[in-house]
């Protein structure tokens, strides 16, 4: 059994420690040591990285009895010395705090209890039983943040499980024998196994920045400390960079893209009534080179720098002309292709459609007086000589 001095020492950096075991985990050399600092995955909280030796640990995982430190390469044997990663350690602990500081902010608020927690590498979340309304969410984030300024101790206890009801826990545990209890001082009675900070004026700040409805809860994703610094730095820069390209303050900015947005709506407008018009000249153009099947009049032919939508609007313009059928395709690849046929004209064009799409692969499908499809993946030339076999029925 390994000595976890994380429990009683969060803020201890450097260690001794003797090696006793050494394993294989997953093709990497995983050690375990009579005592260690280093906090395995669990709860939530993501493991501490360092060194051991002059070692990288790249994983440290807890298998119930031990603590197997991960190493990216070589071994170690004897007296070690561990170093904690600092900077990272003092993130979660900073989040960590943070998180039960917040749950009991919105237990005390709202009375709902938090059902899980992640500490991810960015953002933290919390679960709740369920969905908050803005009002609760900002006032649990205020008294969140008034503990945090009025720098309350955080301290660590252990008791016995039958001990742990007369603390009045925010929630029950469900373990047994010694359970490790962390308390923020006439806040909140948590058992947890994590890393904190002492004191919760080195959380900093919490900062909600963004929720989202689950499962009939509502997960909060938050910011403490250094990661709220970071969080709030990119979007400094973020407003910052658009206030210069739109031209406007910050306090515009939203009116400012509002703007944008309709200027990109009408110009969208006025580029789909030019695209419309501009293929009505295509296919008249088109269809004036239209070849004489005997049956009708067939145009087969690539457009350069169209799409789809193109392609479809100038099939269905010329076979808005009795008599007439077209096959378009686009000329880039993979292909895209519209069958479209005149009322009067006995094709089917989702039969030729089905026909290309057996040669040269692809997908799509249609009726018979309009069909189109995409993915053909063969030289145009060769799509349009089956296309044209197609049309004239030969």
């Amino acid at each position: 059994m390994s000595e976890r001095l994380y429990y009683s020492d969060p803020y201890l950096k450097e260690f001794e420690a003797q090696v006793v075991e050494v394993r294989d985990v997953a093709g990497r050399p995983g050690i375990v040591l009579d005592r260690t600092a280093f906090y395995p995955t669990s709860g939530g909280q993501p493991f501490d990285t360092g060194t051991i030796g002059d070692r990288l640990v790249v994983d440290v995982i807890d298998d119930g009895s031990a603590v197997v430190h991960v190493l990216e390469a070589g071994t170690a044997a004897g007296t070690v010395i561990g170093h904690i990663d600092w900077a990272r350690r003092f993130e979660h602990m900073q989040q960590h705090t943070g998180q039960h500081v917040l749950s009991a902010a919105i237990d005390r608020v709202s009375g709902v209890r938090t059902e899980s927690f992640h500490l991810g590498t960015v953002s933290s979340t919390i679960d709740l039983a369920r969905e908050l309304s803005l009002a609760e969410i900002a006032a649990a984030e205020d008294l969140a943040n008034s503990v945090i300024w009025e720098d309350r101790p955080v301290q660590i206890k252990f008791v016995e499980a039958e001990a742990a009801a007369a603390l009045q826990l925010r929630k029950e545990s469900a373990r047994s024998g010694t359970l490790r209890i962390i308390e923020i001082d006439g806040f909140d009675v948590s058992a947890c196994g994590g890393t904190h900070v002492a004191r919760t004026g080195a959380i900093g700040i919490i900062t909600i920045a963004g929720w989202e409805r689950l499962r009939g809860g509502t997960r909060l994703e938050f910011h403490c400390g250094v990661r709220a610094l970071r969080a709030q730095r990119q979007l400094r820069d973020i407003v910052a960079a658009s206030t210069r390209l739109l031209s406007t303050s910050a306090d515009d900015l939203p009116r400012g893209i509002e703007r944008l947005q309709d200027d990109s709506r009408e110009l969208r407008r006025r580029l789909k009534d030019h695209e419309s018009r501009l293929a009505g000249y295509e296919a008249e153009a088109m269809a004036a080179r239209a070849v004489d099947t005997g049956a009708f009049r067939a145009v087969a032919e690539a457009v350069s720098d169209a799409d789809l939508n193109a392609i479809k609007i100038m099939a269905q313009a010329i076979a808005a002309r009795p008599g007439h059928a077209a096959v378009l395709l686009t000329s880039s690849s993979p292909v895209s292709v519209v069958v479209a046929r005149a009322a009067d004209v006995s094709l089917d064009a989702a039969g030729v459609l089905k026909q290309l799409i057996a040669r040269f692969g692809g997908k799509g499908g249609g009726r018979p007086e309009l069909a189109q499809g995409g993915g053909l993946v063969a030289g145009i030339d060769e799509i349009l000589t089956l296309a044209k076999q197609l049309l004239s029925g030969s």
